[in-house]
Formats: C-alpha cells, sequence, structure tokens
C-alpha cells in the first residue's frame, strides 16, 4: 500500500458519497493523518510503506476521517480547525465555521481605522454574535485593538472563543491589552453604560426557510442559532439598527457582514435609525459583503445611493 494509492481509495470514497472537493479532501485528511507535509508526499507516495504500529493507527485514522467526510460532516470538525486571516481557529459543531467572506470585514475594518487619527489602542470594539471569535481575535492580533468586548447567546460557542483567545492572543492582560467574553442576547451581554467606538457583527442571516435547502455539512453540522435570521433574514439587522446608538460614541463605525442580496435592505435600517455615510463593501467575488456605517449622532444629509 502506498500513500497515492490511498489518496486514490479516499477520493474515490469521497465522490461516491457527493463531495465536489472530493480529492482536496482527501489529501488534506492523508496529510493529517500521516502527519507529513504536502513535500514529503511527493516524494514519498509511490513507495509501499512500512508494516507497523505508527502506520496502521495512521492508516486507521485515514479511513475513519473519510468515513465521517462521506457522512458529510465539515471537514473543519474533522481536524478541528480553520485558518482565518492567517490564524489557525479551533472549532467544533458549537460556532460558525470561519470563513473566508468574513475575512472582508476584517479587512475593511483594519483598512479605515489605520487611517484613523485616534491610534486604535485607544479605540473601544464591540463583536456581537462572536462565534468562534475569529473577528475579535484577528482585529486584535492584526489591527493591535487593545480593549475588545465579545458577546454570544451561546455558553458553547463563547468556551470555543475563550480557548481561542488563549491560544491565538499575544499580550493578553499586558500593557492594558483585554478581550472580555460576555454571554447574552445581542446587548443584552453587556452592562450599562458601556460605550464602544467600533461596532462588528457577523449575525445570523439566512431565513428560517432556506436552511433546509443548505449543503448537508451546513445544514446538518453547524448551528442552526448561527445561521437562522427569522423569516427575511432581517431580524438581527433590524434589532443591531434600532439598539446599537444606546451603545455607541458619538463619531463610531459599524461593520456588519450581510448575505449577498441583503445590502440595500440594511443600508435603509440604518438610514432610519439615523446612521451615516453608509456603503456597501463587496467580497473578492464581487458580491455585496459588508455594509458600514457611521453614528455621527448629529443630523446631516443621509446617503441617497449605497455603492
Amino acid at each position: 500500500m502506498t500513500l497515492h494509492q490511498l489518496l486514490t481509495e479516499g477520493t474515490e470514497q469521497l465522490k461516491n458519497a457527493g463531495n465536489p472537493e472530493a480529492q482536496l479532501d482527501a489529501r488534506r485528511l492523508l496529510l493529517e493523518a500521516f502527519q507529513i507535509d504536502m513535500v514529503h508526499f511527493l516524494m514519498d507516495r509511490m513507495q509501499q510503506l512500512p508494516q507497523n504500529v505508527t502506520v496502521q493507527r495512521a492508516l486507521n485514522d485515514y479511513r475513519d476521517m473519510i468515513k465521517k467526510r462521506c457522512q458529510r460532516k465539515p471537514i473543519q470538525h474533522i481536524l478541528g480547525s480553520q485558518e482565518f486571516m492567517g490564524l489557525t481557529f479551533w472549532v467544533n459543531s458549537h460556532v460558525l465555521i470561519p470563513r473566508q467572506d468574513t475575512e472582508t470585514l476584517v479587512e475593511q475594518v483594519l483598512m479605515e481605522q489605520a487611517l484613523s487619527k485616534e491610534t486604535t489602542r485607544e479605540k473601544k470594539v464591540l463583536d456581537l454574535c462572536t462565534g468562534s471569535g475569529c473577528i475579535a481575535i484577528s482585529l486584535m492580533e492584526k489591527g493591535r485593538f487593545s480593549h475588545m468586548v465579545a458577546t454570544d447567546l451561546s455558553w458553547e460557542a463563547l468556551l470555543v472563543a475563550q480557548e481561542n483567545a488563549k491560544r491565538l492572543l499575544t499580550g493578553q492582560g499586558e500593557d492594558g491589552k483585554e478581550l472580555i467574553f460576555c454571554q447574552g442576547d445581542l446587548f443584552k451581554a453587556l452592562e450599562s453604560g458601556m460605550k464602544f467606538d467600533i461596532l462588528v457583527s457577523n449575525p445570523p442571516y439566512i431565513p428560517t426557510d432556506i436552511i433546509k435547502e443548505l449543503q448537508p455539512e451546513v445544514r446538518d453540522h453547524e448551528p442552526v442559532m448561527a445561521l437562522d435570521g427569522a423569516k427575511d433574514g432581517l431580524e438581527f439587522y433590524r434589532r443591531i439598527a434600532s439598539e446599537a446608538r444606546e451603545w455607541l460614541q458619538a463619531g463610531a463605525s459599524v461593520y456588519l457582514e450581510i448575505g449577498y442580496d441583503q445590502g440595500r435592505e440594511v443600508c435603509e435600517l440604518l438610514e432610519k435609525q439615523g446612521f451615516q455615510n453608509i456603503k456597501i463593501v463587496k467580497d473578492l467575488s464581487g458580491l455585496d459583503r459588508v455594509v458600514r456605517a457611521d453614528y455621527l449622532s448629529v443630523e446631516r444629509g443621509k446617503e441617497e445611493s449605497y455603492v
């Protein structure tokens, strides 16, 4: 038996199970099971594997992981991790798997705040629906933000986020750097009187009736709580738009991830609540992905177009 034969075996099983990325997933699982990198795989893939306990254990692990993937369990859950913004996050079934789409939000915050006159260290950031903590932790690591509060309704999700903070955050607790996790329903998780300069969120935004049409990896294995945006998918945006001002400093900025077809509606919700400088940001695929807005606390002319 060779590594090449094992890759072929796993790829065929995944193809038969309807996996659209069968070879890619089989290769990732093979490299993980045998604890090798791509270079060594290419060098050794045609050599016969030795018959010993270590190889047998790796072979069993590989076939077990292939079986789980055939059952449409997300590969991120099988491997226990997902890369996001160059960081490796621990994930499980209690949190939404971080996606490249969400990097658009983080990158937009980093770009805009880098141009700000006020240093990011002084700004207080609120991350609603934090899940794995990928947004909050990435902003602290990449943007040097020192004051962050991250909330989620799910205790299980917060445990994952806390573990990711321990693994990934450098200098936490030093020089005033602090990430606080709070459990609760959106702003209800916060203590009275808290004020923030930046609000970020990737809230649930999939219409309830659409969830049953999602891929099995998402529908059956990711938390419905993190997906379900109620009947039209806009419930959390309505709540954020109507409740956020109480928690924002004058001049604060808001960044919300959205579904590709929700841009104008989310912009209108924010506009009705007095937010200004509203703009839609597209992702790398050219789809609407983030709505950003400012809370200036002083009425000015409202935006007429969202581009």
